[in-house]
């Protein structure tokens, strides 16, 4: 019999020119000043100067809070919920890739729960929701417009920390493929590898299920055929909404299955480098499915075939090399194919970013059980 299943997801409208519905959707929740997440890039792009226009036309005022990193830390969340509460916002609108979408979520829960927001980290930790949330994503990779995650950089400890709550779900994603044109081929094919891993852990995941499995291997599906087009044709709106619909659907169904061993090692990796998070997804990924294999053969003999492959007459032990080519072959075909050395990590450095990576909740849902020995050994592999 099927396992209970959840299928958390916020209210999304899919299509180019949905940003422009902005200021019906703030005016929905009532909004008379609305606080717009963002970061410099963005705003240099257009994206948060149009939102801005949008709501202006709609008579909704709003106030910018730009000070967010590639890896939003703890202390931006703070001083943007301080900006939130000074300038009496009541709306958030978050525009940007996953970084100012996760501080905006930080930002919600700190101005309504009132406590440090590395207090949330962990499973449910969050009691009160926060303000009306509406995302407009500029990247297609992070999903952070659908999830239940938000990660934010304990620059002190130098580590990634995951809250997950069904109350950081945005009330509103705008999903808007055209402002992805303005993203670099190299920020292009992160994201793109950190929706593949999404849907790839999504997939593999104990709480896996017939509802998510759809949109795990569509979604894998998609990057294959089009990510490599994307890099090479950035103007090209059909390959940028193809991206944005994978982003989407590895999206939902790793906000409710959750993740494994990549994101949990890929946060301490984060931490630790300051890294941009799909980089580090893409460094751990084949190791880290060269080791989960055996635990869950069937399920990725399934993500070979979505992507692109016929293993039929095959081996199993080949069946098994054709899988972990295929995902290696995509990542360096996105040139997104440096070691961890290559990175600045050290031999040494490795039992510390072990230890965190097996505090990290991602894993609990990883298919096969991890000990730190274990993750000290792909570490070492990804060298």
């Amino acid at each position: 019999m099927q396992e209970l299943r959840k299928f958390v997801a916020p209210e999304f409208v899919f299509g180019c020119g949905s940003l422009n519905l902005v200021g019906r959707y703030a005016n929905n929740f009532g909004a008379e000043k609305v606080l717009i997440v963002s970061d410099p890039g963005v705003i240099v792009a257009g994206w948060c100067g149009k939102v801005q226009d949008v709501l202006a036309a709609a008579g909704i005022a709003s106030v910018v809070f730009s000070a967010v990193s590639a890896n939003p830390r703890a202390e931006e969340v703070m001083a943007g919920a301080e900006f939130y509460r000074s300038h009496g916002c009541d709306v958030i609108v978050a525009v940007g890739g996953g970084s100012a979408i996760d501080c905006a979520k930080g930002i919600g829960i700190v101005s309504m729960n009132r406590r440090h927001i590395l207090q949330f980290a962990g499973i449910d930790n969050v009691t009160v929701p926060g303000p009306p949330l509406i995302c407009i994503p500029t990247t297609a990779g992070s999903s952070a417009d659908v999830s239940q995650f938000a990660i934010i950089t304990d620059l002190q400890e130098r580590v990634k920390v995951a809250i997950i709550s069904k109350t950081v779900v945005p009330d509103v994603a705008l999903i808007d493929p055209a402002t992805t044109v303005t993203m670099d081929a190299y920020l292009t094919a992160c994201t793109g590898i950190d929706a593949m891993v999404h849907a790839i852990e999504a997939f593999v995941s104990t709480a896996h299920s017939a509802l998510l499995d759809i949109h795990a291997l569509e979604a894998i599906r998609l990057i294959r055929a089009n990510l490599q087009d994307a890099i090479a044709n950035p103007a090209d709106l059909e390959l940028r909404s193809r991206l944005m619909q994978a982003s989407l659907e590895a999206g939902l169904a790793f906000s409710n299955a959750s993740l494994g061993a990549v994101h949990a090692m890929a946060h301490s990796l984060g931490g630790f480098l300051d890294r941009p998070h799909g980089e580090c997804n893409a460094i751990l990924l084949d190791h880290v499915v060269s080791f989960n294999y055996e635990s869950s053969v069937e399920r990725y003999l399934q993500i070979g075939e979505a992507l692109g492959l016929d293993m039929r007459g095959m081996p199993a032990k080949e069946k098994r090399a054709a899988v972990l080519n295929a995902i290696a072959s995509l990542k360096h075909a996105s040139g997104v194919d440096k070691t961890l050395r290559e990175k600045g990590i050290r031999l040494t450095d490795i039992p510390e970013l072990a230890e965190k990576a097996l505090r990290d909740p991602c894993l609990v849902t990883n298919p096969r059980r991890f000990n730190k020995r274990d993750i000290e050994v792909i570490y070492a592999e990804a060298l």
